[in-house]
């Protein structure tokens, strides 16, 4: 039984590539020619290269493949250049799934975000039928995001698809390569350079528990059903000090307003269009903090026998794996 992971690589795509494999199954993985493979390192893989922008290498992945995990997506809260991500995360997703279409895959697990999803204002968490709307996205990751679901589900409708979707939370643990958004907040904790924190909050997840759940999703999910893979809920200054305790020190941070940190991130972003850099913040991820983005994964954990570790245990990891390879150097 052989297996396409888009995004192979990458810090989930990687996860559920090394899942797969210990449940048996043969994996092949889309990824971008010079891309960084080392999350792949020494696995028992087949590389096929390609870009969700490429429909024909797309048609060539697909090729002989009885099931699809689509993982791929371009994640990053700013971008100085948006028709691209829309490019990927949008138009790649519609060709991708099209051409799973056409080569009669027999199973499709599209990996969306929590990022569709609607959020609760008085800071229950939400979940699959908390409404949401493309007005209520905030940045362009959440709205290609927004609009690639809209597409893959009128393609499942349309086309009669076995496609089923996962709404991953906040994904934390070990070969976060890039670093991930939620990623380069440990590292920067871990490496003393988060004085201050926000009163946002979000659902934290072992990347590990969110692969396996992609395989229950394949093994257990209901066609054309979504279903969110989080964690625990926690606010932002507890992620901090969770990574305080984990290398033993005690650091006092001020409580900075969103209404402070928006011009800094304004200026942040126009330091980085200079330097075609990333930059620390952005004028979007301060507005996203406004917010807690408090999940549930209740449906999860009843239709798909979904677990997840201690969210101490996916920042122990994380903290763990940063350091021994020399993040904090760099």
């Amino acid at each position: 039984m052989k297996s396409l992971v888009t995004g192979a690589n990458g810090f989930v795509g990687s996860a559920v590539a090394r899942c797969l494999l210990e449940a048996g199954h043969e994996v092949r993985c889309l990824v971008r020619a010079g891309s960084d493979q080392s999350n792949l390192k020494g696995l028992p893989v087949e590389i096929s290269e390609g870009d969700l922008r490429d429909v024909a290498s797309l048609k060539r992945a697909v090729t002989n493949c009885e099931n699809l995990f689509h993982v791929a997506a371009d994640y990053r809260l700013w971008v100085p250049d948006p028709e691209t991500m829309y490019e990927i995360n949008v138009k790649g997703t519609q060709e991708l799934i099209l051409a799973a279409s056409g080569a009669d895959v027999s199973r499709i697990i599209y990996t969306s975000s929590v990022a569709t999803l609607g959020i609760n204002l008085d800071g229950n968490p939400a979940d699959e039928n908390t409404p949401s709307s493309l007005n209520n996205m905030t940045g362009h990751y959440k709205r290609s995001k927004f609009l690639a679901e809209q597409v893959v589900q009128h393609l499942t409708d349309k086309h009669q698809l076995p496609l089923v979707i996962v709404n991953p939370s906040t994904p934390v643990g070990p070969r976060d390569v890039k670093p991930t958004p939620t990623g380069q907040i440990v590292l920067d904790t871990l490496c003393g350079r988060m004085p201050a924190y926000m009163s946002t909050g979000l659902n934290v997840a072992h990347v590990d528990d969110i692969a396996q759940g992609h395989l229950l999703a394949y093994t257990h999910g209901k066609t054309g059903e979504r279903y969110i893979l989080g964690g625990e809920n926690l606010h932002l200054i507890q992620i901090l000090q969770a990574v305080d305790e984990i290398i033993g020190k005690k650091i006092k941070r001020m409580n900075m307003p969103v209404g402070m940190m928006l011009p800094v991130a304004w200026i942040m972003e126009k330091v980085a269009i200079a330097t075609n850099t990333q930059p620390r913040a952005s004028v979007d991820s301060i507005r996203m903090a406004e917010k807690k983005m408090f999940f549930s994964s209740a449906k999860a954990i009843r239709d798909l026998n979904y677990k997840y570790r201690p969210s101490s245990e996916a920042i122990q990891d994380a903290v763990t794996w940063f350091q021994n390879n020399g993040y904090c150097k760099r």
